[in-house]
């Protein structure tokens, strides 16, 4: 099937949720340039108890009052909509930083009971894994990325603004005894303050049997004080490895992957690099992402959002649900459009989107 290209859509945009040009009923989550959905990113909770600086300040940010965030209920519904009725299957729960998220093992509980059951997995900062992974792995969770961004405790410091370097370690060793395995790391250059870090990050990663994903900066920080100029990129970052491992592209089919991965010195072990501003992988994404309040986005960087979690406290039906969740993403448009100059950063940051 032809792709079309980033940011030429063949037909005019659509705001989420509209039903000029609606989806055939009872099929899963396509849009209108023949990609599916499905992988489910559920954003569990938008507070974190890390303010890495290319996320939000300092201080923090105002987090959802209780009464908009779903339910544990709530958040188990839709997933089991999202599972039996529109073919998602693979679920990553996401934050803010979810192990915060009182309610998470019995939420992954209730995810694996599902059948067809889908692929669990954990996106985290790892501040707290390593009292939860064993309930986490007991509960049925299939894998987590851990975000790991310096091995140095004072950089960390001035990332993340908080002193917790050694608890994100500990958390990576926890879910590797838990055998959530392969374990990937998730890492994020800043010019000036990180990038120099690239061949450490990768030795550790190597060392330890972890698979490690470096990921451009994106347009997502709740400052808004992203700028192209200053990202490291997917290229500056390949050429610090190849300086020091000979790396060859992966043979093992990406497919909606959204890292390119390279093997190392012949392999076995990988390296990925997450190219989403430079060489973006908008023509073959499978995900559909629902917000800790209940908004079904169909792009990490959609301007617009559907609400599910009305249609729920006004009493809809499974299959009501499941047709505004099709609408919603057959408006997706055919790519992110960064480098177009009428982009928009999503007035949400990561934190309350979810990774």
């Amino acid at each position: 099937m032809a792709v079309v290209p980033l940011g030429l859509p063949a037909v005019p945009a659509q705001r989420p949720g509209t039903a000029a040009d609606r989806p055939v009923a009872e099929r899963g989550l396509v849009d209108r340039f023949g990609r599916t959905a499905t992988d489910l990113r559920v954003s569990l909770i938008d507070k974190c108890n890390l303010r890495c600086s290319y996320c939000m300040p300092p201080e923090g940010l105002p987090w959802l009052p209780s009464d908009r965030l779903l339910s544990d209920d709530e958040v188990i519904r839709l997933i089991t909509i999202a599972v039996e009725r529109l073919g998602v299957t693979e679920v990553r729960f996401t934050g803010g930083e979810p192990l915060l998220r009182r309610g998470l093992v019995d939420i992954l509980h209730a995810t694996t009971a599902l059948r067809p059951r889908p692929e669990t997995m954990l996106t985290t900062n790892g501040i707290g894994l390593a009292r939860q992974a064993p309930a986490l792995a007991a509960a049925g969770l299939d894998r987590v990325n851990i975000s790991l961004d310096t091995l140095d405790r004072e950089t960390f410091r001035r990332i993340a603004h908080r002193d917790r370097l050694a608890d994100t370690l500990d958390g990576l060793k926890a879910a590797s005894d838990a055998g959530l395995t392969p374990v990937k790391i998730n890492s994020v250059l800043l010019r000036g303050v990180n990038e120099h870090e690239a061949t450490a990050l990768a030795e550790f990663a190597l060392q330890h049997g972890h698979e490690l994903r470096f990921i451009e900066q994106m347009p997502l920080d709740a400052q808004h004080s992203w700028e192209r100029t200053s990202m490291v990129t997917a290229e500056e970052i390949l050429a610090a490895l190849q300086a020091r491992w000979t790396l060859t592209p992966d043979p093992a089919h990406r497919g909606a992957a959204p890292a390119e991965t390279w093997l190392v010195d012949g392999g076995p072990a990988r390296i990925g690099v997450i190219g989403s501003v430079t060489r973006p992988f908008c023509g073959a994404c499978d995900r559909t992402r629902l917000t800790a309040d209940g908004q079904v986005r169909n792009c990490l960087f959609a301007t617009g959002e559907t609400d599910l979690r009305g249609a729920l406290r006004a009493g809809a039906t499974d299959a009501e649900i499941a047709d505004l969740w099709r609408i919603a993403m057959w408006g997706k448009l055919a790519g992110h459009g960064i480098d177009d100059p009428s982009f928009l950063q999503p007035d949400r940051p990561m934190s309350a989107i979810g990774g």
